[in-house]
């Protein structure tokens, strides 16, 4: 696809304006030039490229006359301030996940992931037609931002451990690298939660200072070598049904642009929504496949483990609605919504899902049948 004729066709409103809004866009774009600056590194290519991404996209199909330049984290600011930065008029956007900052408010979680959330399609169809989006702006734009979500890492791993998770009472005392409202879930249960930035993770582990970490998935995962001091990789990170990844731009920023470079960035944002997630499918399953090939065990958590800490989140939350400004409404919504979709997942796509699972399990997917592809025999772990 031409990324160019399309993000500019969508910003003007449909294929049918395609051969006439292209040159009537280039021809009438101000020079603009803004600095995004990200919370990642970019050695993770992953979701660093998801600024990368919307910049290109707003880059080309403006002939370079809207020019957004991406910075790392640590460039301009840390990683964890680019929100701030963004607040107090050193950049004009940033690429970050918004539950960073559940220190200013736990209300701030909800436009990234919160535990027992929403999965990604999910969280996608509740932002984009579920009132979503007005909602989180709605809360934002009252914090000086104008929030648009631009990328997803899908339903994340349970994280890393040292030792083996046989049930609720070997979680009481562990010393578990995990943050924001998961932590907050995890002291109810015993684990004592520590922030520890990603560089520090391995040795850390590797010391016995922590007995237990979650990162991303896979992918991401394996570049950081856990699997080699603590070789028990549980699933499914419950905190992270799907994690939104989002710009924030300035709201005085976002009002001095033209509408054609509003509805352009908005469409670069949702295609680079799109992009990150459909990357992630790519990449973790060989990833998870090496990882397991190198010496990583997988491991579900205990049923007892799941349900004490879905409780936990219930409970949090209902202090939350009664204690937290703007978290009432936002969250209502979107657990109105998660109900029905939810619903909706168990009747089609789960049993499909549940089907084809099946089928690999008995080795009966074509490429295992031919032979033809890297996932030969059973596929069991």
């Amino acid at each position: 696809m031409d990324r160019r004729k399309f993000l500019t066709t969508a910003a003007v409103g449909g294929t049918g304006a395609a051969t006439l809004a292209a040159p009537a866009v280039a021809q009438s774009s101000p020079q603009i030039q803004w600095r995004c600056t990200s919370s990642f590194p970019q050695s993770l290519d992953t979701i660093y490229g998801g600024a990368q991404d919307v910049a290109q996209y707003v880059r080309e199909a403006t002939d370079g006359a809207f020019d957004i330049q991406v910075f790392a984290g640590g460039e301009i600011v840390p990683g964890l301030q680019a929100a701030d930065a963004v607040q107090n008029g050193t950049v004009e956007m940033c690429h970050t996940a918004a539950y960073y900052y559940v220190g200013k408010s736990p209300t701030w979680a909800l436009g990234a992931v919160i535990p027992f959330g929403l999965n990604n399609r999910g969280m996608n169809a509740w932002l984009y037609y579920g009132g979503g989006l007005d909602a989180l702006n709605g809360f934002y734009n009252s914090q000086g931002l104008h929030y648009l979500p631009a990328g997803n890492t899908g339903t994340q791993m349970g994280g890393w451990f040292r030792e083996e998770i046989g049930g609720l009472s070997d979680m009481d005392g562990l010393q578990m690298r995990i943050a924001g409202l998961a932590g907050r879930i995890m002291e109810q249960i015993g684990v004592v939660p520590q922030q520890i930035a990603g560089g520090d993770i391995y040795p850390a582990l590797e010391r016995g200072t922590i007995d237990a970490a979650e990162w991303i998935g896979p992918y991401d995962d394996e570049k950081l070598g856990f699997y080699q001091v603590a070789p028990y990789y549980y699933y499914p990170g419950w905190w992270e049904g799907n994690l939104t990844l989002n710009v924030f731009v300035g709201t005085e920023a976002w009002e001095s642009l033209p509408d054609t470079y509003k509805r352009l960035l908005e469409t670069a944002c949702r295609a680079a929504n799109t992009e990150m997630m459909a990357e992630y499918d790519y990449k973790n399953p060989t990833a998870l496949r090496s990882l397991v090939q190198n010496g990583a065990q997988l491991r579900a958590f205990p049923q007892e483990v799941l349900d004490a800490t879905y409780e936990a989140a219930l409970s949090l939350y209902s202090d939350l609605r009664g204690n937290t400004d703007g978290w009432a409404d936002i969250y209502d919504s979107m657990m109105d919504f998660q109900a029905e979709h939810f619903l909706w997942q168990q009747v089609a796509e789960q049993n499909f899902a549940s089907f084809m699972q099946q089928k690999q399990s008995q080795g009966r997917l074509p490429a295992q049948i031919s032979g033809a592809g890297s996932t030969g025999g059973s596929g069991n772990n």
